[in-house]
């Protein structure tokens, strides 16, 4: 039985009192505690003239809030998201000083970094004062449940009677690997597990699994897949097109409005979230309506662009902000002190993390992660069906911190507490909801390239290349040994110390080596965690392993030779796709012969082969791929970026993420199958909205879907351990950027020799 209105108007002015009188009683007693803010005039006030005082200032605090707040959040929406949350302190007290002038003969004065302080306590006691009084009342939150659900069945024009199916709720926790994620659920040393709330749901209703990614270990590859079906021609988190002459990043807004459009024109349909979805924190919208924090999107100007509202709609409750700016803040301080800890006691290996780092860090750790939780519950409280949400903490400290050890587990248990969040939210839903964890990627540990060998990739390229190298790379063994054969190859020898004319000879034979290359353009060399990709711009097309060998005779086998480097993908003229590796080993893919004795991928692995042969004949693979060493007994590689944690290629546990799942849903493949590609895990994904009876991707988008593809999730039905729910009807086929240096629009290279590496929060990767 619905309550008269009356009642509903009563209960909402008493809960508006309560928080008025809590918030005056609070501004009452920082009065009594700070010396630099005071509710009475000079020469005293009676207690009731104090009292009414601080009546007032709350008040005019508690309307300026609700009125100009989101007003000012509004506006700051044209600057950059960072910015907002370090504006947040500084708004807030701006707006207490100003309700302190509007009491009539008022005597409260404050100093503006006094201001600061009282804003957001009083903001955090409004905040927890309003949210209990709201939970309390569960015929509010009842009536407010069933408001939304009834707007929702309203606009899809379904009957108040109907009975509504089970929703989804996916969170991507990005980078954390199917090993590390065991090692969370567990009991250590008669500890709880890092993860207690997953823990428990992998005991009691869900499972668990890992599956393998493609050669791209990284989120542009694999969330393409997942969200949109085909991550066809995406070779790398970025790579040089030659036909555009541009740099494609996959956390770039440009770029990813491109793979996205790409992908959605080849699955033939436009994504995961096409019907009643939303799509939350994302580099893709997946098909999703309902957007925020998506990069696709973000370039997008005027009404259509609703990815930013997500911030609007959290910073607009100045409550949210001020506790989120206080969280950013001690995040900073956690990474400084985490850094200086790992310095003096020498830790290794060990990368650089100052600069704007701890702010990056703090960013992708706390505003992303409460904007997008918070989005989440919305769309929970809101009954929307499907909801893909991304969680990218984990993945921007372990870069900088390793995939392991105590910075990366509070991060885990952060997560964790925000998936409880979630899940206890989804019980005062409108519907049931399934909750599903996976992940894009894990993370390979090891010390970088630079660091282990004394010089970087561009510093090895270009040695192989008999092109001029820093001092510091030519001092090394292998950048002095390359160095040398590129001359010898180019007929130019190392000249004596000092020439006729008092130049030194290095000095002088490295401009004969440039002026020799006046005519032809310098690779340009691109970095994805421990792979790399060159590309000679001046040549049109893919360049062969001839084409390579007669321009730059030594730098294949520089390359291949190094310790540093596990094996190089090329494309020959004669054989096809040729993966080359130490000593002269070679695997020509596309007949399955081998030279040398052993294939040069047989250290990385089963599914290393497809892996590479996928990638091998994509339109956009590069003249030379580029996979570093990796050592199978200690799970390290090197990556060519800054990280010591790191993905992009193949190589220990950067290509096992995991999928973890309600029980009720069928098995992802049949028992003793192995799931591979994100493309597939797109389908399983389609398949349990199809089990929900929930939104698919209409069949008419979907003819790019094969028989056998529908036949594979017949037999993953067959060997599921749990049925689908009673009457389930499954169809016949279930299915802030880097800048980044740029080419010219004549195709010409803006800089002759280009290495780009990661500085970005990891929703780019």
């Amino acid at each position: 039985m619905q309550k008269p209105r009356w009642k509903t108007v009563g209960g909402a002015l008493l809960r508006v009192t309560a928080v008025w009188a809590v918030s005056t009683l609070t501004m009452l007693a920082l009065a009594g505690i700070l010396p630099d803010f005071s509710l009475k005039s000079g020469d005293g006030d009676s207690a009731t003239r104090i009292a009414v005082t601080a009546a007032s200032g709350a008040g005019a605090f508690g309307v300026l809030s609700a009125l100009v707040w989101p007003l000012l959040v509004r506006a700051l929406l044209l600057m950059p998201a960072l910015v907002l949350g370090l504006l947040v302190f500084a708004l807030n007290g701006s707006m207490l000083l100003i309700a302190l002038s509007l009491i009539p003969d008022g005597p409260g004065t404050a100093e503006p970094e006094t201001a600061v302080v009282v804003a957001a306590v009083m903001s955090a006691a409004s905040s927890a004062t309003s949210t209990f009084l709201t939970v309390r009342d569960d015929g509010a939150y009842r009536r407010r449940l069933a408001r939304l659900a009834g707007r929702r069945r309203r606009r899809l024009g379904q009957d108040e009677g109907d009975e509504q199916s089970p929703g989804t709720v996916f969170l991507q926790l990005d980078g954390v690997g199917h090993a590390v994620l065991r090692e969370a659920l567990r009991e250590r040393e008669n500890r709880p597990p890092v993860m207690p709330t997953v823990a428990g749901w992998v005991r009691t209703t869900h499972r668990v699994m890992p599956w393998r990614t493609d050669w791209s270990s990284q989120t542009g590859a694999s969330q393409l897949g997942i969200l949109h079906g085909s991550n066809e021609d995406v070779p790398a988190f970025r790579w040089y097109e030659k036909k555009s002459g541009e740099v494609m990043v996959s956390n770039r807004p440009t770029s990813a409005a491109v793979l996205q459009r790409r992908a959605a024109a080849r699955a033939r349909h436009d994504g995961l979230l096409t019907v009643d979805g939303a799509s939350r924190g994302n580099l893709f919208t997946g098909g999703a309506d309902q957007l925020a924090l998506v990069l696709s999107v973000a370039a997008r100007r005027g009404k259509h662009n609703r990815s930013r509202s997500g911030y609007f709609a959290y910073f607009s409750d100045p409550a949210n902000a001020t506790r989120t700016a206080v969280s950013f803040l001690a995040e900073v301080v956690r990474e400084i002190g985490q850094s200086t800890r790992a310095k003096l006691r020498r830790e290794t290996p060990r990368v650089k993390r100052g600069g704007l780092y701890p702010l990056i860090r703090a960013f992708a750790t706390v505003v992303e992660r409460d904007v997008v939780v918070t989005a989440v519950m919305g769309d929970i409280l809101s009954g929307r069906t499907a909801i893909y949400a991304d969680l990218v903490a984990y993945d921007e400290v372990a870069h900088h911190s390793g995939p392991r050890g105590r910075d990366v587990q509070q991060v885990l248990a952060r997560l964790d507490r925000s998936i409880a969040l979630i899940a206890n939210v989804a019980e005062y839903a409108p519907r049931d909801y399934r909750i599903v964890l996976l992940s894009d990627h894990g993370q390979s540990p090891g010390e970088t390239f630079s660091g282990a060998y004394g010089l970087t990739l561009e510093d090895l390229v270009r040695a192989g290349c008999g092109l001029p190298v820093s001092r510091r790379a030519g001092r090394t063994s292998s950048g002095a040994e390359a160095r040398e054969a590129g001359r010898a190859a180019l007929r130019r020898p190392e000249k004596p110390e000092v020439e006729p004319d008092g130049r030194a000879g290095a000095a002088k034979a490295d401009e004969d080596v440039a002026a020799r290359h006046a005519t032809v353009s310098d690779p340009i060399v691109l970095a994805s965690g421990n792979l790399g990709l060159i590309s000679f711009p001046d040549v049109p097309g893919r360049m062969s392993r001839e084409q390579i060998d007669a321009r730059h005779p030594t730098l294949l086998r520089t390359l291949a030779d190094h310790p540093g480097v596990g094996f190089l993908l090329v494309r020959s003229e004669a054989h096809g796709a040729v993966v080359l590796g130490a000593d002269g080993a070679e695997h020509r893919l596309d007949t399955g012969e081998v030279l040398g004795g052993v294939s040069p991928l047989a250290a990385f692995g089963p599914g290393a082969e497809d892996a590479v042969r996928r990638t091998a004949h994509f339109r956009n693979t590069p003249d030379i791929m580029v996979n570093s060493a990796y050592d199978p007994v200690r799970g390290t590689v090197h990556a060519f970026e800054e990280q010591i944690g790191s993905h992009g290629g193949l190589g220990g546990e950067q290509g096992h993420p995991f999928l973890l799942w309600p029980a009720e849903l069928t098995a992802p493949v049949a028992a003793g199958e192995e799931l591979i590609g994100a493309e597939q895990v797109h389908r399983v994904l389609r398949r349990w909205l199809a089990e929900a009876d929930g939104p698919q991707v209409p069949e008419e988008e979907a003819e790019a879907e094969t028989a056998g593809e529908a036949r594979a999730g017949a037999d993953a039905r067959a060997g599921a351990d749990a049925r689908p729910p009673a009457g389930a009807e499954l169809p016949e086929a279930a299915g802030a950027a880097h800048t980044v240096p740029e080419s010219r629009r004549d195709g010409a290279p803006a800089a002759p020799f280009t290495v780009v590496s990661r500085g970005v929060p990891d929703q780019a990767r």
